[in-house]
């Protein structure tokens, strides 16, 4: 069983006494199948009621357009306001607003879809772009890993040859002195 209108109203105004200064200054809050989307901007509050599948930045671009507007016109009377509905003369604007947001038709719509459309284009080819990179970078770093190994394998050899003449070498001075204690013997004892 869905809500009434009534009943969002009161869920509006129970939010509304529930922000305070710590509040996030952008929100969104799903409650059933509509999502509260509220922005606040010097001591004020402007929030619509979406259906889910209504675009959140769309929601917000219609609350900037309010809040921008509604600053212009009533900002500095914001904090002398004595009694409730004082500003009732700006609902003209906000049916307005909502108006042309609600109108998918809209040529701001349209626009406004036609950017979001870009961005993730724009978005989207930068990561490929980094994917690209990455794999260029891999590539790079599979060739010095073949060059490492292969210099390894080269070092591994030469030390083996190395040991060996090295061995070879203490092998022939003992094998000289050898040599010259036998001659050494031959000649000079015998």
């Amino acid at each position: 069983i869905g809500k009434t209108a009534q009943q969002y109203q009161n869920q509006a105004k129970m939010l509304f006494r529930k922000l305070s200064d710590q509040s996030p200054t952008r929100c969104s809050i799903e409650t059933g199948p509509y999502v509260f989307h509220y922005l606040i901007d010097s001591g004020v509050c402007f929030m619509a009621l979406c259906e889910k599948t209504f675009s959140k930045r769309l929601a917000f671009g219609y609350l900037n357009d309010l809040q921008t507007e509604f600053i212009k016109l009533y900002g500095s009377e914001v904090r002398i306001v004595s009694r409730p509905y004082c500003f009732i003369e700006f609902e003209t604007f906000l049916l307005k607003t909502k108006k042309s947001y609600l109108d998918t038709r809209s040529h701001r719509n349209l626009n406004q879809l036609n950017e979001d459309l870009h961005d993730v284009q724009r978005i989207m080819l930068q990561n490929i772009d980094d994917i690209l990179q990455r794999g260029e970078q891999l590539s790079v770093l599979d060739d010095k890993a073949s060059h490492l190994s292969m210099h390894s394998q080269k070092y591994k050899k030469d030390a083996k040859y190395l040991n060996l003449r090295s061995t070879y070498a203490k092998y022939a001075v003992i094998g000289f002195i050898f040599f010259l204690v036998v001659i050494y013997l031959r000649f000079w004892w015998w």
